[in-house]
């Protein structure tokens, strides 16, 4: 009994500390975002066409309560990363745990404000 209350909380302790290991490298290291978006554009190239002669920006979903009441996120979970591509204006949500696309969006960038927004 013990143990089904011991092990999650170590998981998602380890879990914490590995993330906050991340954050702490990305910061001191910018070259580390370059590297996490090479490897997710390889793994999500290899899953669907991506619009080519653009770079992306990458987002991770890190509060998908957040998220809940937009359509293009309503199966996303924390960790799932999001390729937002304006000038072809679509989006990809990709979750690495399952290597697999969960939603594809167009999206529509006002570049008066710099901000956009996923259409169903």
């Amino acid at each position: 009994m013990a143990a089904a209350v011991i092990l999650p909380s170590m998981y998602f302790y380890f879990e914490a500390q590995r993330a906050r290991q991340e954050a702490e490298l990305a910061k001191n290291n910018p070259k580390a975002g370059d590297e996490e978006l090479k490897r997710v554009l390889e793994k999500v190239g290899r899953l669907v066409l991506l619009p080519e002669g653009e770079t992306p920006t990458l987002a991770t979903v890190t509060d998908k309560q957040l998220l809940s009441g937009q359509d293009f996120y309503k199966n996303a979970e924390n960790g799932d990363k999001v390729l937002i591509y304006a000038v072809a204006k679509k989006a990809f949500l990709y979750r690495p745990s399952t290597n697999k696309i969960i939603e594809i969006a167009p999206v529509t960038v006002d570049t008066q404000t710099a901000t956009g927004s996923a259409e169903p």
